[in-house]
């Protein structure tokens, strides 16, 4: 008997055993609908594993096999012979059994984890070489390439020799000096000191070993792929794959050291919502990084403007809404050199009294940093990574700064900035940890919390423990379920203004976005009004020197009139203030599209004064046919 083109599959489930025809060269998934007619209405397609075996056997799902042929893994037709033949079996598992489950719900391997989206890449998956494939900033490069070695005088009483020489008293001390630190009151190392301090450690040229990179960021989830062979979580797990326990310390470097606002017209900008609405406002920082030299190898944010985002603003709070610009903000900013460093948001209560002053919220015998604010502040630092080529995954931390304004103990309006650490960020992405309504505190979650957002997350919680000084003075470990103070989490960093003020954008009265709340609102009338642009005449000398308004950029790129090169250029004249490629500016297509627009919807003169108009009238006409001349004068643009 000539030999079949097709074979027999014989399937067994709890639901009993059927068969399929099917040819060797067909996909796995084919088979998906013959198997769901022999299983229960019920089955989530997702679900279905296949197994040589019905015990001990390798599981696959059914989902992950798109795309291999039955014929790739040994399922071959067999001769028949007196009419039988050998099949080769394959068992279809039902969805996830009861000891598989999670909060009472099955586990679907397609679950999305609904907190802050994780990187494209892996943080378990490495980089060879990084420090050849890795595109960190030129601020970096820069400080990699700096000695940032403390120079020091010669001792005049501890040093004995000439003026050429140098011994131990005086010889250059390392960046990372405890010493050094402890006598300028530099409470932590900057990121760069850091890096010397652990790579003299890690890697040592005399040894003649290989180089390895120094950095590595925490990872507290179950690894996914994991070597020893078992199903991945939570179907299997072993000492491989799942974290350690995770003893919290005090963070003893920050990736930033000092945040730097180009102007006080910057804050004052903020609070003028809080002074006209009494509701606390939050905004985006933008800005560069530049070299801080009050620290050695320090890095300092300077922000230069200040973007608020669609919300909605309570008296004790705000919720963000959907930010659907902010791609285009951002292109702003790149186009005038910079970039999002931060983010800053108010806590502000009048004291009642009033002279101005402001209730102290934060205080030693309070808090400085709520545990809800560091689990905000932990995703957006998660959400923008540092890149640098001293990490073994590419990326180590964030520059990402979080900056409050709140009372002080005075009574005055005072800047706090801070920066989560590296593991806090871990534990709100492995969702280990959840702000709590005491904010002094933060929460431990439990494996078998109840909570809707999170159906179907493979939740793994491991020991965390954290070292605290007890009444005798003893540093002692204590088990942080179910909270710990949330000091743990976050470092301070210094903050300031510059001696000389020299500001990117020198303009700031166009009506700032997203504040129609309080009646402020961004026209093009208000376009009109701050280029001089009316009905009349045309300003250019007034449009040059106003355009250098962040505000009024992201409100032109809104428009989309003017092409790239022309943004471009406006951008750059913003920037940089120049006359002359502002007249350049001037002679091009979109700006004269951009005046003719301003110049049809700009506010027109009264054809006479209303004063005049009434004495014309007199008493003869009512004040409704005044009220419809007087609106009929007006223009809805």
């Amino acid at each position: 008997m000539a030999p079949s083109n097709t074979i027999l599959l014989r399937f067994e489930s709890k639901n009993g055993q059927f068969r399929l025809t099917v040819d060797p060269s067909d996909h796995f998934t084919s088979l998906l609908s013959g198997i769901l007619e022999n299983l229960p209405k019920d089955v989530d397609s997702r679900s279905i594993i296949l197994s040589n075996r019905p015990h001990g056997g390798e599981d696959r799902l059914l989902s992950s096999l798109k795309g291999v042929a039955i014929e790739r893994v040994g399922l071959n037709a067999q001769p028949i012979v007196n009419g039988h033949a050998a099949v080769p079996e394959a068992t279809p598992l039902q969805p996830y059994n009861s000891s598989n489950r999670l909060n009472g719900l099955p586990i679907l391997p397609a679950n999305e984890f609904p907190i802050a989206a994780l990187p494209k890449n892996s943080p378990t998956a490495t980089i060879k070489n990084p420090w050849e494939v890795v595109q960190q900033s030129s601020l970096d490069d820069q400080l990699d390439n700096q000695d940032g070695k403390i120079p020091r005088n010669r001792d005049l009483k501890m040093c004995r020799h000439g003026p050429k020489g140098m011994c131990e008293y005086c010889m250059p001390l390392e960046p990372y000096s405890a010493d050094y630190l402890s006598e300028k009151k530099i409470k932590h190392l900057s990121f760069h000191s850091y890096l010397r301090k652990i790579n003299s450690a890690t890697n040592k040229p005399e040894l003649k070993s290989s180089y390895m990179p120094p950095l590595s960021e925490p990872y507290y989830r179950v690894k996914p792929d994991c070597p020893s062979g078992h199903p991945q979580w939570p179907e299997g797990i072993c000492t491989k794959c799942q974290p350690s326990a995770i003893t919290l310390q005090p963070q003893t470097y920050r990736m930033v050291d000092h945040v730097e606002f180009a102007s006080p017209a910057i804050i004052n900008s903020l609070l003028d919502f809080w002074r006209k609405s009494g509701a606390q406002r939050i905004g985006f920082l933008y800005g560069s990084y530049k070299q801080y030299t009050e620290v050695p190898l320090g890095i300092k944010a300077v922000v230069e403007a200040i973007y608020e985002p669609p919300q909605v603003d309570e008296v004790d709070g705000c919720t963000l809404n959907d930010w659907d610009n902010e791609k285009d903000v951002d292109e702003v900013a790149r186009l005038c050199g910079l970039q999002k460093v931060g983010v800053i948001f108010t806590d502000l209560l009048d004291a009642g009294v009033g002279d101005g002053s402001v209730v102290c919220k934060r205080h030693i015998d309070s808090y400085y940093l709520a545990s809800l604010e560091v689990a905000f502040s932990a995703r957006l630092q998660a959400r923008n990574p540092k890149p640098t080529k001293w990490s073994d995954t590419g990326r180590f931390g964030s520059d990402f700064v979080t900056c409050v304004l709140s009372g002080d103990e005075d009574g005055g309006i005072a800047i706090t900035a801070f920066q989560v650490s590296n593991s806090a960020v871990e534990m709100v992405r492995a969702d280990i940890v959840e702000p709590s309504a005491d904010p002094t505190v933060m929460l431990v979650r439990s494996e078998d919390d109840d909570d809707d957002d999170l159906q179907g997350r493979m939740r793994y919680i491991p020991e965390v423990f954290y070292r605290r000084i007890n009444e005798y003075g003893v540093s002692v470990q204590e088990n942080a379920k179910p909270s710990f103070p949330v000091e743990y989490l976050y470092v301070t960093l210094t903050h300031g203004f510059p001696t000389e003020s020299s500001p990117a954008f020198v303009s700031a009265d166009f009506p700032i976005e997203n504040r129609e709340v309080i009646g402020e609102s961004q026209e093009l009338r208000a376009v009109a009004r701050k280029l001089g642009v009316s009905a009349s005449n045309i300003e250019s000398e007034k449009g040059i020197q106003s355009v250098s308004d962040f505000h009024l950029l992201c409100f032109l790129h809104g428009m989309g009139v003017l092409n790239k090169e022309e943004e471009s250029l406006l951008c750059h004249v913003a920037r940089t203030h120049d006359r002359a490629e502002g007249f350049q500016l001037l002679n091009t297509s979109g700006w004269a599209t951009l005046l003719a627009i301003l110049q049809e919807s700009g506010e027109r003169p009264p054809k006479r004064p209303l004063a005049s108009s009434l004495e014309a009238l007199g008493n003869d006409y009512g004040s409704n046919d005044q009220l419809a001349k007087r609106f009929k004068g007006a223009s809805l643009n």
